[in-house]
């Protein structure tokens, strides 16, 4: 089963994090990767670019010069495509460049993505990704702390969180992005991939388990809910043990 190394804000190894071998250990399939990211690329093409043909161009209803006797070869329009503002042969007009890729293989391509990046130590999970202020010195330590080489780095987060986001902002080798829009170019873009256990367990939910997103949010918020229960239930009520042992020195006092 494949693993990775958790870290804390200190840049410090704290445990080993088993990870599902379902999203995180597959072999990664290249001609699927290949395939994603074209499309993706392709998709992302508006379709607007045009030209205009000789039919188009506006002119060129008159003759240009008689028919026979000038010596020169005979023209209809000064529109053709020889002339100097004549119209486009085979020019580029809008069109779609729209390209489906099954659901199937997107999926596919983000595990095979995922497992390249554990197999290649480049994931680096953390206990939680948070700052007390947005403050760009701050995000440039917590990097330096962490064993990224100063390469270029992608956070993914659970949920927005404008400290990280606006820390980041001037950082030119760093990016951060929604677990919900995480994609393969991305992912294959960025040398490493820093993400907080939380967004380990969405994806491991979202792409193991088949969960929709809308759902993965909502079993590790009630997930989180369970487990601050518990704390709170298992912290020793302090409270009542120093009421408790004022009431016994006032006891012997009086006695």
């Amino acid at each position: 089963m494949p693993s990775t190394t958790v870290y804390n804000m200190a840049g410090e190894a704290v445990e080993q994090l088993e990870l599902s071998e379902q999203v995180f250990g597959v072999i990664p399939n290249v001609a699927v990767l290949h395939q994603v990211v074209t499309a993706q690329l392709v998709n992302r093409r508006q379709g607007n670019a045009s030209t205009k043909t000789r039919s188009e161009v506006s002119g060129g209803g008159r003759k240009p010069y008689k028919q026979k006797g000038t010596g020169r070869a005979r023209q209809g329009s000064t529109r053709s495509p020889q002339f100097r503002h004549g119209g486009a042969v085979f020019g580029p007009k809008p069109h779609n460049y729209h390209h489906d890729v099954p659901k199937k293989m997107r999926r596919l391509a983000i595990r095979s993505a995922l497992s390249d990046k554990v197999a290649n130590a480049q994931l680096i999970v953390v206990n939680s990704l948070n700052l007390e202020m947005p403050r760009t010195k701050d995000m440039i330590a917590l990097l330096d702390r962490l064993p990224v080489e100063g390469k270029k780095v992608l956070m993914m987060v659970p949920q927005r969180d404008e400290n990280i986001v606006r820390s980041t902002r001037n950082i030119p080798n760093a990016k951060v992005q929604h677990v919900s829009s995480i994609n393969v170019i991305e992912l294959l873009k960025h040398d490493f991939v820093i993400m907080p256990r939380q967004t380990v367990r969405w994806i491991e939910l979202v792409f193991g388990e088949g969960l929709s997103a809308d759902e993965a949010m909502l079993q590790i918020a009630n997930q989180s809910e369970t487990e601050g229960t518990a704390e709170v239930a298992e912290a020793p009520d302090t409270e009542s043990e120093e009421v408790a042992q004022a009431e016994e020195s006032t006891d012997g006092e009086e006695e």
